[in-house]
């Protein structure tokens, strides 16, 4: 009865940690260059049941056989599909079509600077000329410098390389870069990502398009129904629960008094 009560349990921390996940897809769903997260299930391995302390075989500990011992998370995934390209016609917009990632410099509240990637391409320019992320965060080109343009510049322009001309004057490439394996990223603060050990960079394929925006790429119709399906499921845990509950109070108060 208690392992009963302790399975329902798993299955309503899962659901949780679902629900958890898939809230944070809806709220994200509008966010410029956000990626679905999902999660995956799978069950804890059948532990094998042995009779004990029974009286007809009191030298001996009978095999039942195996029980399963409820569910748990198996692994929170990232669906790194591109999202659609939206039209801007803002200046510093700048969409990946492909694969790749924007290069950042991310100063953090102990004044230390590292480098991060990101889809989310809606940047800004500063008055003194620097292409920056809505955090301020500098976008890098090639080698490793803050992206600056002329603030004065009439006409600036941005190839599907990266190429930034203000004035017809070169002033330098962005750099796009990617990896080898995305299981060797991780997500940081707000729509950034970092590597991990065993990262490998590689040159990126994608091209870079002025005046738009890759969209999240969550499906939000999709989100809705799953997240009914995950209200439904811990419902009935739920209800198991108080069905393990009820029959214990009847088997302490009933059975015992009898």
């Amino acid at each position: 009865m208690l392992r009963g009560l302790y399975t329902a349990y798993t299955g309503m921390r899962n659901e949780q940690k679902r629900l958890d996940v898939i809230s944070n897809n809806i709220a994200n769903a509008a966010t410029t260059g956000y990626k679905t997260e999902s999660v995956s299930n799978q069950s804890f391995d059948d532990a094998l049941t042995l009779r004990i302390k029974d009286q007809t075989t009191p030298f001996k500990a009978d095999v039942i056989g195996s029980m399963n011992l409820g569910v748990k998370i198996g692994e929170v995934y990232t669906d790194y599909g591109q999202g659609s390209i939206l039209e801007t016609e803002n200046t510093f917009d700048m969409a990946i079509q492909g694969k790749g990632y924007f290069t950042v410099a991310v100063t953090n509240a102990e004044g230390e600077t590292t480098t991060k990637y990101t889809r989310d391409g809606s940047f800004t320019m500063t008055s003194d000329g620097y292409v920056v992320t809505s955090n301020g965060d500098n976008l890098l080109d090639v080698n490793g410098n803050p992206v600056r343009v002329n603030p004065r510049a009439t006409d600036i322009s941005i190839d599907l390389f990266g190429n930034i001309l203000a004035d017809q004057v070169n002033m330098g490439r962005i750099a796009l870069v990617d990896f080898e394996n995305y299981d060797y990223i991780s997500k940081y603060g707000d729509n950034l990502y970092d590597i991990v050990e065993g990262a490998t960079m590689i040159p990126a394929t994608g091209t870079i398009r002025q005046g738009y925006l890759e969209q999240s790429n969550v499906d939000a119709v999709s989100e809705m129904v799953d997240l009914i399906t995950v209200t439904r499921a811990y419902e009935a845990n739920q209800k198991v629960i108080q069905a393990m509950d009820t029959m214990a109070d009847k088997a302490v108060n009933d059975v015992g008094r009898v």
